[in-house]
């Protein structure tokens, strides 16, 4: 029979140090929680099924993975990472299991794929931490580990060992289950501890192997915000790594944040507290200015993104100029070198090449031609409490400062409106529209400051 794998992960803890009203593993790192990390990690293991051990929030942790096809096993009483285990045996039908847990999210693929190819009936990921404190040390019989044994439990000797357990295991199915009816709770947790099965199998005579993670950070847990906060460091240092090493200029990396995936191209320029959420593509010599947040979205060459700008869910064709204090909202698309200024608000629009609003203006559900030139304090007036309607400008319209365009309307190729109209109806093309209320000089008025 040839082997076959299944993942469980234990994901039962309360997380009781965060003070917080979320299970832990629902705790957000980088924008997703931490369970979410592990999933998109094990994703390509071709495991059989995925199980998912919960207790403190379990119907919060379904709820956000509702769409998945994982199998939640409940752990109603919390008796230690054993017991925990022991409820998924009755679901297991593969030769091996892979045990993770939910709030160790960053161990990487390739310390688990060295992991399942170790030659042994029960593998443990092992790493070697600068800072052991606290954590279980490995006990070595020649190549193979005789034992795990906790902090309060080791000697002098054994705190000295810098090698720890990491919580994840490969064990083969049928002898787990034969290991974990032997476990007992006589410790001081009063707990059914997963680490004893190492003894017990060695005491039965079954290959018991270290296999070492890359790095102590891959395999950090959280129990609290502190520690949360420096796996957040470790996340966007890695991801800072792989951009520099694809050509990416990062001025500074600790002030940089990753919240999605991002992909660029050559020559890209990212300036300090840049944020960037769910799928970000930007293309070759694209500059980024500082605080710019952008989520959702794809950049095309030679784009320069000025300072405080905020986008998502836009296209950006090339050759474009965006910002400063731009905020362009989801729908928005730019053909190429379309030029927006200072406290510019897009949204669900087009804008068609070298089309221009440098300042001051909302347009939302618009469609606007090759070369406009939008003025200062332009509006479209798109929604009447019920509808949206649309505005039209067609290629080459001169849009006069403070101008209320009030759709449904349409602005005529060529056209210009008059600065300060209120356009209500069609222009037609090469025509001047203007839109205002007579001005009325009175003179000799007295007003307030007169008296």
């Amino acid at each position: 029979m040839s082997e076959s794998i299944e993942i469980c992960i234990l994901a039962a803890g309360k997380g009781s140090r965060m003070n917080s009203s979320r299970p832990k593993t629902l705790q957000s790192l980088a924008g997703r929680p931490l369970l979410e990390h592990l999933l998109g990690t094990t994703h390509s293991m071709s495991a059989i099924q995925t199980h998912v051990v919960v207790g403190s929030g379990s119907d919060q942790v379904r709820d956000a993975f509702a769409t998945s096809d994982l199998n939640f096993v409940d752990q109603t009483e919390q008796l230690g990472t054993g017991h925990a285990v022991q409820q998924v045996l009755p679901h297991l039908t593969a030769n091996r299991v892979l045990i993770l847990l939910g709030d160790a999210p960053l161990v990487s693929a390739a310390s688990l794929s060295r992991l399942l190819a170790a030659e042994c009936d029960l593998g443990v990921l092992t790493v070697d931490h600068p800072s052991p404190f606290s954590y279980g040390r490995i006990i070595h019989d020649g190549d193979q580990i005789k034992e795990i044994v906790e902090e309060r439990d080791a000697s002098h000797d054994e705190q000295a060992i810098s090698e720890i357990n990491t919580g994840v295991m490969i064990a083969d199915v049928a002898l787990l289950t034969r290991w974990l009816g032997k476990l007992r709770s006589d410790n001081d947790q009063e707990e059914y501890l997963l680490t004893d099965i190492v003894s017990i199998a060695r005491q039965q005579g079954h290959r018991v192997v270290a296999v070492k993670a890359s790095n102590h950070q891959e395999v950090q847990g959280v129990n609290d915000y502190s520690q949360l906060a420096e796996l957040e460091q470790y996340y966007q240092k890695l991801a800072v790594a792989r951009l520099q090493a694809e050509g990416v200029q990062i001025v500074d990396p600790q002030r940089f944040t990753l919240r999605g995936e991002l992909t660029a191209g050559q020559d890209v320029l990212i300036d300090v507290n840049c944020i960037f959420e769910g799928q970000v593509k930007l293309g070759n010599n694209v500059k980024i200015g500082a605080n710019v947040i952008i989520c959702n979205a794809e950049i095309g060459d030679d784009t320069v993104i000025k300072p405080f700008s905020h986008i998502d869910g836009a296209v950006i064709e090339d050759g474009c100029s965006i910002g400063p204090f731009t905020r362009l909202r989801p729908g928005t698309y730019f053909e190429s070198a379309v030029a927006v200024g200072n406290f510019v608000e897009i949204k669900k629009s087009r804008l068609g090449v070298g089309a221009k609003a440098s300042h001051l203006s909302y347009l939302g559900d618009a469609i606007i031609g090759t070369g406009v030139n939008v003025g200062a304090g332009v509006i479209t007036c798109n929604y009447d409490g019920v509808n949206k309607f649309e505005t039209h400008i067609e290629d080459g319209v001169f849009v006069g400062s403070n101008t209320s365009l009030v759709a449904p309307v349409t602005l005529g190729e060529a056209s210009t409106i008059a600065a300060g109209s209120v356009i209500t109806s069609n222009v037609p093309s090469r025509a001047l529209g203007v839109g205002r209320g007579k001005q009325r000089n009175i003179e000799g008025w007295k007003g307030p400051r007169d008296k």
